[in-house]
């Protein structure tokens, strides 16, 4: 009986220290919440490559391929830059006000517990020097001078009149909107 009154006191100490690990602030925890939250998978370059071996020399420094859509043409901007000039009280107020364009998540980023912002903050200042600036964002018609991937709404097929307006083995259906489907 004295065995399993140990084992359950064991289980709950295990259990309090890790709820207390998941709010502790360190550099440790934010390169973990570096990796869970998925930043290096567009900040660091050479990262998915690597296949998740994370470089110090370009960790967060951003990379120079845009992303194109119809707000324009936007970058993963190198993350170093964007906690040089800030405390760690001024960054958490920077990510809990942040907006940015797409193809950033940054509803995602606004919701992380205080405590993985102020240990992201600190991960991000521990790789050191910034190194240099990305390119600015492109607006909607300016051509990019980097390479871009383009992200596009989706889009619709033609809208049909007649049976005839579809190909083989297809029927122009009723509604609500007209297109070729599957006999």
């Amino acid at each position: 009986m004295h065995f399993i009154k140990v084992l359950v006191s064991s289980a709950i100490l295990t259990a309090s220290g890790a709820a207390f690990a998941a709010e502790e602030v360190s550099v440790e925890r934010g390169r973990l919440v570096s990796i869970i939250g998925s930043c290096h998978d567009c900040h660091t370059d050479g990262y998915r490559e690597a296949e998740g071996a994370l470089d110090p020399t370009k960790a967060l420094r951003g990379k120079a391929i845009g992303w194109r859509g119809p707000w324009g043409t936007t970058y993963a901007n190198n993350l170093r830059w964007s906690v040089q000039d800030l405390s760690e009280d001024g960054y958490v107020t920077y990510i809990k006000t942040l907006r940015t364009l797409p193809p950033m998540p940054w509803y995602n980023v606004r919701v992380m517990p205080e405590s993985d912002i102020r240990s992201f903050y600190r991960y991000v200042k521990s790789l050191g020097d910034p190194g240099a600036f990305l390119p600015r964002t492109a607006g909607p018609g300016e051509e990019p001078r980097t390479p871009f991937v383009t992200l596009e709404p989706p889009q619709m097929p033609k809208p049909c009149s007649r049976d005839l307006d579809c190909g083989v083995g297809e029927v122009c259906s009723a509604a609500p909107v007209r297109q070729c489907v599957k006999k």
